[in-house]
């Protein structure tokens, strides 16, 4: 495992534990057996950053890990990343109160660092509007944060203004060789490091998307090049201290481990720059709708199963193959299928990407239905 300072000095593996996609039981729980082994074996291999949040799995995440980081001493093995979520707040006491509730469920006296969750203008206007810089300068105090940050989901102007607006150790932004000039992008990266931030990646596959079973066109362009597929690209730059991922399978944790004894800043050749280049080209002109799988947009009201059907559309235009027509058909039925949406608009409120998504699912349902 490889290892990069944080801005106050704390070595922090290159690869960090991505929480958000812990395997799961048929009913959608988390597969506590699976995911103990996964997350003890990273761990054991150096993983020393594990990134959570309120919402995550049903708002059963943080429960989850403080019960098994409480055990054979983990929790003093491991950085614990957790966020505050702005739209769960309604009033300046909500703060502190989720925050307690986050303490008591991570089983833990304090967290290592500490987001303002999924930021964009909006949201940080309310934020700030209701005292959360004072409440973090006060747990900064109180040690029972060690490191304040944020992550974020807006546009370019509002995250310089964030990085303006106080003095963060860290900031957490997606950042992945389709993304580079979306939301805060290399420009947001650059800028921030420029102040002093600590930079962590998520989504640095897109939820996985860009390592799973690429179209041809890309398994072209790889085979051609003789080059793996890896998160490395995110490594090269070295304003990046740690990548997240979200595995949720053993072979993903131990191939993500593997890869990440080996992929220090600035090493990646010329020809694997052009080959992701290539790459980036076929993606950007085959996926129809920019949706990581996060399911921010969940549950819907009428019960859409938005993510599976952006899957879906995205997996027929991107493999040409009918079967997805399929899978929409079978799998999702008269029960969660994208004409149910009524329009209400809550999953645009929650979407990270800012989504259009009704217009889309109108997409979805013109094709597929």
């Amino acid at each position: 495992m490889l290892y990069r300072k944080m801005k106050n000095g704390d070595v922090i593996s290159i690869l960090g534990y991505g929480a958000m996609r812990l395997p799961q039981l048929k009913n959608g729980e988390i597969d506590e057996i699976k995911a103990e082994k996964h997350i003890r074996y990273a761990i054991s291999k150096g993983v020393n950053y594990i990134d959570t949040a309120k919402i995550y799995h049903g708002g059963k995440c943080e429960a989850f890990l403080g019960k098994i980081l409480s055990r054979d001493g983990l929790r003093n093995k491991v950085n614990i990343a957790t966020k505050l979520p702005p739209w769960q707040v309604k009033e300046k006491s909500d703060m502190m109160r989720i925050f307690n509730e986050q303490l008591k469920d991570l089983q833990t006296g304090y967290i290592d660092y500490y987001l303002v969750h999924a930021l964009d203008g909006k949201s940080w206007k309310k934020m700030k509007d209701l005292g959360v810089l004072p409440m973090l300068d006060k747990l900064l105090r109180e040690g029972k944060i060690k490191n304040a940050g944020f992550s974020f989901h807006g546009n370019i102007e509002h995250f310089y203004q964030i990085v303006d607006d106080y003095d963060w150790t860290f900031c957490q932004i997606q950042f992945n060789f389709l993304d580079t000039e979306y939301q805060a992008g290399l420009k947001g990266l650059k800028y921030a490091a420029e102040k002093g931030l600590s930079i962590i990646v998520m989504e640095p596959l897109r939820g996985g998307r860009l390592a799973q079973n690429p179209p041809d066109e890309v398994k072209d362009i790889y085979s051609a090049s003789g080059l793996e597929r890896t998160p490395a690209w995110v490594w090269n730059f070295p304003e990046v201290v740690t990548v997240l991922s979200g595995m949720s399978t053993y072979e993903q944790v131990r191939q993500n481990v593997k890869t990440a004894s080996d992929s220090k800043p600035g090493s990646m050749a010329k020809k694997e720059l052009e080959v992701i280049s290539k790459v980036t080209k076929v993606y950007k002109k085959l996926t129809k709708i920019g949706c990581t799988g996060c399911m921010y947009c969940l549950p819907c009201p009428v019960n859409v199963a938005i993510p599976s059907c952006f899957e879906y559309y995205n997996g027929f235009h991107l493999y040409k193959d009918d079967k997805f027509k399929t899978f929409y058909k079978n799998f999702l039925g008269d029960k969660a299928k994208a004409s149910l949406c009524v329009n209400c608009g809550q999953c645009v409120e929650k979407c990270p990407q800012s989504l259009p998504i009704p217009e889309l699912l109108k997409k979805v349902v013109k094709e597929f239905e």
